[in-house]
């Protein structure tokens, strides 16, 4: 049995400047996702473009470039920010997260075999092997990381899934190395990309993602109660068994809908539950809200970041979350409360 090492959530209101902030950053952030890239395009052309179907070159780029890949930033910053709260929320682990952990990496080998090896073309199957492969290396983690007489420690888990990631992220670029076709296909989707994003791929993962969020926020009262440890909770009338597979199955739809659309994106997941904590403290339903504005907005930047340090080329945005993300890891694994866990 885990021990209690992170408090349950407290009953206080959700801060409203903090949350205020999250939901002007995240309006910012759409706005000037729209209006960058290798043209910039001012906030009153991207309206006359949206709501204007006048045949111009900004009605164009603006409807079949921008606003899709805006749309998928916000989709999939939402269902990776709220995967990795999840698993923070579940393992009581601050370094939890569907990349460190090696999920992304599961769902991205599993989608490299459906088109290499199958030829899938189809989205929505697609999508159906991102979730086998998101829920494989979720169990081949846990298995792992459970072996000897500790247990699943925070610790061992993160090694455990660092390990896994790495050799299955091996093996996919291996395979992408030696196929050309499947290499064209899959080089920037490989590291996550929001380029080239189509109204298919986003229909396709729309429903999954707002099905993870409904049962994220429904579950976040429970989650609460397990962060008092295991033992407490099984004594409230709580069923572990019961809230741990419903909170990997929910994660396991957000990460693997969401890495079939855009790709593999690391360390968002760990990123905006940290600075959603730091704001509304330790309260699931709320670092939850938070997340859904957090997340997309780290997003967003990371992707028009990559946009305009090369315009007109872009850099894919999981490299600058990677370049982001990576020393966040580094601090987080430094702070004594991660230690002590």
């Amino acid at each position: 049995m885990h021990t209690a090492t992170w408090q349950g959530g407290a009953p206080g209101r959700l801060p409203r400047q903090g949350l205020a902030a999250a939901v002007a950053a995240f309006l910012l952030a759409i706005v000037v996702s729209l209006a960058s890239g290798s043209q910039t395009i001012s906030p009153d052309q991207v309206l006359a473009a949206i709501f204007n179907n006048d045949g111009s070159a900004a009605h164009s780029t603006v409807m079949t470039l921008r606003v899709p890949r805006t749309i998928a930033g916000i989709l999939a910053g939402m269902a990776l920010g709220l995967a990795g709260a999840l698993m923070q929320a579940l393992t009581r682990n601050p370094l939890a997260d569907t990349g460190v952990l090696g999920i992304n990496a599961g769902a991205a080998l599993a989608m490299v075999i459906a088109i290499g090896f199958m030829a899938v073309t189809s989205q929505f199957v697609l999508v159906w092997f991102a979730f086998a492969g998101a829920g494989l290396t979720t169990l081949a983690v846990y298995t792992v990381a459970s072996t000897g007489r500790i247990g699943a420690t925070p610790l061992r888990l993160v090694l455990a899934g660092v390990a896994i990631s790495s050799i299955l992220r091996g093996l996919t670029a291996t395979y992408v190395l030696t196929e050309p076709e499947t290499f064209d296909r899959m080089l920037s989707w490989d590291v996550g990309t929001l380029a080239l994003i189509g109204y298919e791929k986003i229909l396709v993962a729309l429903p999954f993602i707002a099905l993870g969020t409904v049962v994220a926020m429904i579950m976040a009262p429970t989650l609460n109660v397990m962060g008092l440890g295991d033992d407490t909770a099984q004594s409230l009338g709580t069923s572990i068994g019961r809230v741990r597979t419903l909170t990997i199955g929910t994660v396991m739809l957000l990460t693997g809908s969401a890495t079939a659309m855009i790709g593999p994106i690391g360390f968002l997941g760990l990123m905006a539950p940290q600075l959603a904590r730091a704001i509304c403290g330790a309260n699931q339903r709320h670092i939850f809200i938070l997340t859904l504005f957090i997340a997309p907005t780290i997003l967003l930047a990371a992707d028009i970041v990559g946009r305009l340090v090369t315009r007109p080329a872009d850099i894919d945005v999981g490299i600058v979350a990677a370049a982001v993300g990576a020393p966040i890891l580094i601090w987080i694994v430094r702070k004594r409360k991660v230690s002590a866990l």
